[in-house]
């Protein structure tokens, strides 16, 4: 994991290898600090030698200065370091995240994505800051201290020998009970990021049902199991600093103790064992090495959050798209004629190693549709009318036999290329936060002022925009929330339009548009693509009545195939339906 995520560093390698050094610069001089106080009290203050006090002083001076710049330095290259690997990690992520299949978006929740791309990340990052600067520190301080500490009085330092063990071992254990904890609640997070998702995202359904208690119940719910959890773990991590300080406080007291009686049965020239000074110095280095074992505790604390975040990111980058180029791409479409050629898809592919254990969504799909046709499919809810044609522009992967586009595999294109012949307005239409002129430019960037006010003509959607004070200006909320249904919809077709392509599908994507509308962008799509292949998924007769070929979807398999007159003799399913909507006047398929 170390490995992977360490090659993110990138451009910024030279502050993460400059920042160690100036912290083991500031580490040694502290070091030699409080020799440089022992020599200032035993030859100068001691010896009443004014002489030797200035000299000692100015090098402590200049000692202390030192230490001050190289801490500084260190302070300035460790932030920039970090926060360029947390920067590299998240682009990273996303673009990978880009890379994905339906497929491998399906094994990720939202919630879970942005919890690894911000909380995680943030972990990480500041665990990289720690490594480079107080990981390098606390080590080194802890050596440099110890044996500065045993070249003043090797056997008073043996009470440093007898005290680490005993934190060492307690600092396991700790560590050892809080790391599944901090799993467990990074895990929660990303429940928790789902619900305020959700509640956000369709916050109007929550008001008009009433549900604003339910979904308090859901948060407080997923919010207390992070409460419960935290506590848990800080409650154990709680346990750490007083750890440290009985042994700091320990090991003060013996030096303290055991270094007077020396001193005392030494005399105070310090001809038997210890002067003042030396003393002196033994309760600093105590001090330094108790607090690089602090500091090393912190770091412990923070690592284990950290292994457990960077799991998880990893998770992400190793995660290959089931969908890739081949070696030696076509670059171009020829046309718009689909073939399904025995198709078959299951939406999971994990069980049994080939998908055998899931369950088939289609199967013996066998269907030819010439260039520039105008298809209908029709079905019930769950019948695959979405499945079918989301296997046209690779967004899934058949599981069984092939789908060709242009007489070709569409495994053998470019994924760019065939996509961008391959327009789709989805079930969810979504738009994006800014105009509707930059929302449209998704279909194409370079598009001209003319070409996007034709593409709205075709989807009429040029009436509503002209009224708009701002016209094609107007701003369009995170959503589209400030423009109706039917709106969305007219603007997601001119948007698809707007793409040329050989071929466009509509999936379901008129439901919100009133009949009349409906049948004025048929009527727009014979005289204005005649070459682009229009496959058009509804839930009403009328909107593919006149279609040249009509697809009955029933549980994954096709029902029926034809013209709506062969279709009234042969299918019963569409007969029903037909006879259904026109009796009743209604719209549904159940």
């Amino acid at each position: 994991m170390i490995k992977k995520l360490s090659k993110y560093v990138g451009e910024y390698k030279k502050y993460a290898i400059i920042t160690p050094v100036l912290v083991t610069l500031e580490a040694l001089m502290e070091i030699v600090i409080p020799l440089l106080m022992a020599q200032l009290i035993d030859k100068g203050i001691d010896a009443g030698n004014m002489s030797e006090i200035t000299k000692y002083g100015v090098i402590l001076l200049a000692a202390a200065l030192l230490t001050m710049t190289f801490g500084v330095l260190a302070g300035k290259t460790a932030p920039m370091a970090s926060a360029g690997f947390a920067k590299n990690l998240r682009q990273a992520m996303y673009y990978k995240v880009q890379e994905f299949s339906f497929a491998n978006i399906d094994k990720f929740s939202t919630g879970s994505i942005v919890t690894r791309l911000t909380t995680d990340v943030t972990n990480v990052q500041q665990a990289f800051q720690m490594i480079i600067r107080i990981t390098v520190r606390a080590p080194g301080m802890l050596i440099f201290a110890l044996i500065a500490a045993f070249s003043v009085n090797h056997k008073l330092s043996l009470v440093f020998v007898a005290v680490l063990p005993v934190l060492g071992l307690g600092m396991f254990v700790i560590i050892k009970k809080v790391y599944p904890l901090f799993n467990k609640i990074f895990r929660t997070y990303d429940r928790l990021n789902n619900v305020v998702q959700e509640n956000l995202y369709a916050v109007r359904v929550v008001k008009s049902f009433n549900r604003q208690d339910h979904e308090n119940e859901k948060f407080g719910k997923v919010s207390g199991e992070i409460y419960k959890d935290f506590s848990r773990a800080e409650k154990t991590m709680s346990f750490v600093m007083p750890l440290m300080q009985a042994c700091m406080y320990t090991c003060m007291l013996l030096i303290s103790w055991i270094g007077a009686r020396m001193i005392v049965a030494s005399g105070n020239d310090g001809a038997l064992g210890l002067t003042t000074g030396q003393l002196m110095s033994m309760i600093t280095y105590t001090m330094q090495i108790l607090m690089s074992l602090m500091m090393i505790s912190m770091i412990f604390a923070m690592m284990t959050m950290a292994k457990a975040s960077g799991e998880r990111i990893v998770e992400i980058l190793d995660e290959e798209s089931e969908i890739r180029n081949p070696e030696d791409p076509v670059m171009s479409v020829n046309d718009g004629s689909i073939d399904f050629v025995n198709t078959g898809f299951r939406y999971s592919s994990e069980q049994d190693g080939d998908g055998s254990g899931s369950k088939r969504v289609l199967e013996n799909i066998n269907l030819h549709i010439d260039s520039g046709m105008t298809v209908g499919i029709i079905g019930a809810t769950g019948s695959s009318k979405s499945s079918l044609v989301q296997l046209i522009p690779r967004l899934y992967d058949v599981s069984e036999g092939a789908v060709k586009v242009g007489g070709v595999n569409v495994r053998d294109y470019d994924m760019e290329t065939l996509r961008n012949q391959v327009a789709m307005v989805l079930q969810k239409n979504v738009l994006f936060s800014g105009t509707i002129s930059e929302n449209l430019r998704w279909g194409n960037e370079n598009a001209t002022d003319e070409e996007i006010r034709h593409a709205c003509k075709v989807a009429c959607a040029d009436e509503f925009i002209e009224k708009f004070e701002d016209g094609y200006d107007t701003y369009i909320e995170q959503g589209g929330t400030n423009v109706s249904g039917g709106q969305k919809q007219r603007l997601c077709i001119a948007r698809a339009l707007l793409k040329k392509p050989k071929i466009l599908i509509l999936d379901d994507s008129t439901s919100a548009v009133d009949m009349k509308t409906d049948a004025m962008i048929r009527k727009a799509f014979e005289s204005e693509l005649p070459d682009t292949t229009k496959i058009i998924i509804a839930q009403r007769i009328s909107s593919v009545q006149d279609s040249d070929m009509i697809i009955v979807m029933d549980d994954g398999h096709v029902s029926g195939c034809g013209t709506h007159a062969e279709l009234m003799e042969t299918n019963e399913i569409y007969r029903e339906v037909y006879e259904s909507q026109n009796r009743k006047g209604g719209e549904g398929l159940e």
